[in-house]
């Protein structure tokens, strides 16, 4: 299973949000192994990790993998920290898009392959929220933790 989050890059975290996440997480995962794809960019992003490894210490059938959306970038600056913070780190078949549209198209390969999605998404503009929009309309399951809303097809 692959489970996938997006959410505003000013995003606060708070410990209820942290024990909601965590135990919606347990609901959704079902005890199956989990690949957890993470954009790593953002304050939500870094909730979402910093979830995730919780997680991973509870259940030992996840694994924390960095997508990015940039080769050269990841290789030249984050490297020791992407390392020591995921397990794994793929690069999508997206090479041939502008830089300034591979966050954009980084994120719907995500939604493509996810089996559901955690969201924080709270206005109706931006990154975010077009990922929750292309993930509505590619028909996946995913909760808005704004909102609690729910989307299960």
């Amino acid at each position: 299973m692959i489970i996938t989050f997006c959410g505003h890059s000013t995003y606060s975290g708070n410990l209820e949000d942290e024990r909601r996440l965590l135990k919606l997480l347990e609901v959704v995962a079902q005890n199956k192994q989990v690949d957890f794809y993470l954009g790593g960019y953002g304050n939500f992003d870094k909730f979402a990790l910093k979830c995730a490894k919780i997680y991973k210490q509870q259940n030992n059938n996840a694994k924390l993998i960095f997508i990015t959306p940039y080769l050269d970038q990841w290789l030249n600056r984050r490297n020791d920290t992407l390392i020591k913070d995921y397990d794994e780190i793929i690069y999508p078949e997206i090479e041939h898009v502008p830089k300034k549209f591979a966050i954009l198209k980084r994120n719907e390969w995500i939604i493509n392959k996810a089996n559901f999605v955690f969201a924080y998404v709270k206005t109706h503009y931006g990154g975010a929220y077009k990922t929750l929009l292309f993930a509505h309309k590619q028909k996946k399951p995913f909760i808005n933790l704004y909102q609690g809303d729910y989307e299960l097809y």
